[in-house]
């Protein structure tokens, strides 16, 4: 009788052994995070954990904004795997955000959009991003300044402008996905862009613009007659 190999595969047919063989980027989506899993759980070899884990949160770009303890309430995740997932989806977003060495600058809508489009068109949940800008419109900061529910983001302009007036900075750029992937501004947008605009006037800091992000598409407020 031979030997029974781990997940049924042939040692070769391993991840881990893939990926030496052949490279990371020929391995599939479960088979990069089982390397990452190393084990699966009793009855449930770590290949076909890794596949329920991508399930569970929609498939990969669902682990870009998944809580630990999101990840822990999985069977078979507990707070070493889980863990081990946040960190490595957050070493590969600061790997792709790596900060320029020349500070980009915003000059139009499609500058920021491009700028946030990778990372916010397959977020779940609605992020309120801010860019701060200084008085050229390069960026000089960002920051997310609400995570809202599948189709709602709360802000409030105390929350947008604190961390502004601290950089210094000229000039703020609001953006927000919709995780539907349509970029239409509701109701709510409107209206959140009609305060930001007024306090930024109080303040001194322009409000350039208000930018919903949709899946590879966006629309600007401003272009809509919004913003001022």
């Amino acid at each position: 009788m031979g030997k029974v190999y781990m997940d049924g595969l042939q040692p070769m047919e391993w991840p881990r052994e893939r990926l030496l063989e052949v490279g990371p980027q020929a391995l599939r989506n479960d088979e990069l995070l089982a390397i990452l899993l190393q084990s699966g759980r009793r009855g449930m070899p770590v290949l076909a954990l890794a596949g329920q884990v991508l399930n569970s949160v929609g498939g990969l770009y669902g682990l870009l904004d998944v809580a630990v303890e999101e990840l822990t309430a999985l069977p078979g995740i507990g707070t070493a795997k889980a863990v081990q997932i946040a960190a490595a989806v957050e070493l590969g977003r600061r790997i792709v955000h790596k900060p320029a060495v020349i500070k980009p600058q915003i000059r139009c809508a499609e500058d920021a959009a491009e700028y946030v489009m990778d990372r916010m068109r397959h977020l779940k949940k609605e992020h309120f991003v801010i860019l701060h800008l200084d008085t050229k419109h390069r960026l000089i900061g960002e920051e997310t300044v609400s995570i809202g529910s599948l189709d709602a983001s709360i802000v409030h302009p105390r929350e947008i402008f604190r961390s502004a007036v601290k950089r210094s900075a000229s000039a703020i750029l609001c953006l927000h996905n919709h995780p539907s992937g349509d970029p239409t501004p509701s109701p709510e947008d409107i209206s959140v862009t009609a305060r930001l605009y007024e306090a930024g006037r109080l303040l001194g800091i322009d409000v350039l613009d208000h930018i919903v992000v949709g899946d590879g598409r966006y629309i600007s407020l401003k272009a809509n007659g919004n913003c001022g």
